[in-house]
């Protein structure tokens, strides 16, 4: 029978102390447990995508939003984009649609806007002195059907019981002072008497309270129903976008409460609030302040909004700034995002924006890039022209561009591919694996291509590693390659690539625990079962081509790998090789005629 991996040690001890071990001081049998086999790795996700483009409404600045769904999508990014407005790069919401039609489970969505793209706005009261500002959440005219509206609420009442005097200065002790914060402002009222005395909470101790000014009325009541009544003053506030809806209850204009209104909006979807009314002045009530009357119902509604002019959008803003963690834009804010595993920026093909999407795909060594080539690029020169731009092992381009139906519209459009083949990887990533071309598949909701190729022009461009999407008849819309825009014929298809990079990150994300281990055999010997454990459940799915793992892989590691410099140096190097599997991309069959000759 084979040992297990790990184990129970038995020592009987007679109180020395042995190395490696806790020290014993009497005798006695005891137990330890021990680590001596490999430790269990899974496998890093690799269908999770990252798209980049222009929508109508979500934020700019900062991490990547995930995206589950193309519900999900218009709930943070809004809906399709009007061909007039935006034109040729308003097809992020189209991409991202696609992705999930065709077998994508998630994304993360970074948007893009005009520099010249503004915040709605709205203040209350609307005439008069500003006491609070709402501005939309971030940039687009759908900020101008953003409403928000105010009702009188209150966190706590109370009765007075006694009016104290000392040193000159009235407090006042009440039943209940839970809810009573220094700068909050309160009403006294009397029951079936009009009217409201103000007042403001300087200080509230064991239920005794001391208020701005002493009360001039009579405010003491000890009934068991008061009619006499403290209360604090708030509101209520609702925040509308279309069917979308806050509520957020008791708000303070009280900047040291924590249910301050700029606190209590920071969670907001949809609006910034900012109070700008002087909170030192005469204890007024909130709902006043807001409304600037004594009315029952208060509303704003925000405008100035705009979505910029795409004239002025240019290469830098979909490559980004990087003004550090979480304040990067673009490409850039996708370094704060450590999931993601393919990227495309739907429709935008200015090479400048494309090689810096494939050098970010390089520099991070786990993302490869689905790269669109121009729509009217219809002749094979023209593809040709575009594909040579690029040399690299972490990208592939994809034509032509497909046609679908567009919901805006109410009629076809065509769109580019890189969100369909996104869904496409997704899809064969799950449904056979990485290890699986992602190619021969078809193109779901595609119900034609905006230009067609023949067979003898993709003689031409599959070697030049541009892969076409082409109809069959009888099969439907399929994509019909599966080349890396890589010169170097080891690298030369996309699914080799991306098997390196599942098993490198898988490796990377599964070693940490060797990090500050002591560096000798014990732990070579457990890295190597470690990872050849790995590589043996990849090549028993049929990631890796041989007939026994010895074809398959080989994991090296020992003096044979290292020098005892870097052993010294804190250095532990283990050499891996693997045989990835190849694509049957020309397919043949030899056929001659057989003859029946007579026997002689």
């Amino acid at each position: 029978m084979k040992a297990k991996e790990g184990g129970i040690r038995f020592y009987p001890v007679t109180g020395r102390n042995r190395d490696n071990m806790a020290e014993y001081l009497s005798p006695g049998v005891y137990v330890e447990e021990f680590d001596s086999g490999a430790k269990p790795m899974e496998g890093v996700g690799t269908s999770t995508a990252g798209f980049i483009g222009l929508a109508e409404k979500g934020p700019v600045l900062g991490v990547p939003q995930l995206i589950t769904n193309f519900a999900d999508f218009k709930r943070t990014y809004g809906g399709y984009l009007s061909e007039n407005e935006f034109g040729e790069y308003r097809f992020l919401a189209y991409a991202v649609e696609h992705f999930f039609i065709n077998g994508g489970s998630r994304c993360f969505v970074s948007r893009v806007a005009p520099e010249n793209a503004k915040q709605a706005m709205g203040s209350a009261p609307e005439n008069g002195e500003e006491a609070v500002r709402f501005i939309a959440k971030n940039p687009g005219i759908w900020g101008d059907r953003i409403t928000v509206s105010a009702s009188p609420s209150s966190k706590a009442r109370t009765q007075v019981l006694e009016v104290l005097e000392a040193g000159g200065e009235k407090k006042y002790r009440v039943k209940n002072g839970a809810g009573f914060q220094p700068g909050d402002v309160v009403s006294f009222t009397v029951k079936n008497e009009d009217g409201a005395v103000y007042n403001r909470v300087v200080s509230n101790q064991d239920n005794v309270i001391t208020f701005s000014r002493p009360f001039e009325e009579d405010v003491v009541d000890r009934d068991l129903l008061p009619s006499k009544v403290l209360a604090t003053c708030e509101i209520n506030l609702e925040v509308k976008y279309e069917d979308l809806a806050e509520t957020y209850e008791n708000v303070s204009f009280n900047v040291e409460a924590p249910n301050y209104i700029d606190k209590k909006l920071a969670k907001s979807d949809i609006v910034i609030a900012n109070f700008v009314g002087a909170a030192d002045e005469d204890a007024v009530s909130p709902f006043d302040v807001f409304t600037a009357s004594g009315s029952c119902g208060a509303a704003v509604s925000l405008s100035g909004g705009s979505n910029g002019s795409v004239d002025s959008i240019s290469a830098s803003d979909f490559i980004g700034v990087d003004n550090g963690a979480g304040r990067r834009t673009g490409i850039q804010s996708f370094l704060d995002n450590d999931v993601v595993s393919i990227m495309a920026i739907p429709g935008v093909t200015d090479p400048n924006v494309q090689l810096t999407l494939v050098a970010h795909c390089e520099n991070l060594g786990s993302r490869f890039a689905i790269l669109d080539i121009p729509r009217d690029s219809k002749k094979v020169q023209d593809v040709i022209a575009h594909r040579d731009i690029f040399d690299s092992t972490y990208a592939a381009l994809y034509h032509p561009w497909l046609e679908v139906f567009d919901p805006l519209d109410k009629k076809n459009a065509a769109i580019p591919p890189s969100g369909s083949v996104a869904g496409i990887y997704a899809r064969s990533d799950n449904t056979r694996g990485v290890h699986k071309a992602p190619a021969n598949e078809v193109v779901r909701a595609c119900v034609g291509l905006d230009c067609q190729f023949n067979k003898g022009e993709q003689d031409i461009l599959n070697p030049k590693g541009v892969n076409l999407i082409r109809v069959f008849p009888g099969q439907g819309i399929r994509v019909w390659g599966a080349r890396t825009a890589s010169s170097d014929g080891s690298w030369k298809y996309i699914n080799v690539r991306r098997l390196f990079i599942f098993i490198e990150e898988s490796i990377k994300a599964n070693t940490n625990w060797a990090v500050f281990e002591p560096n000798d055999e014990v732990l070579w010997v457990r890295v190597q079962r470690t990872i050849s454990v790995f590589l043996t459940n990849l090549w028993r799915q049929g990631s890796l081509a041989g007939t026994s793992t010895d074809e398959a892989f080989f994991v090296n590691i020992g003096r044979n790998t290292m020098s005892q410099d870097d052993i010294d140096n804190g250095r532990l190097i283990c050499v891996i090789g693997v045989a990835p599997v190849k694509p049957a991309e020309f397919v043949i069959f030899r056929i001659t005629q057989k003859t029946n000759e007579a026997a002689e």
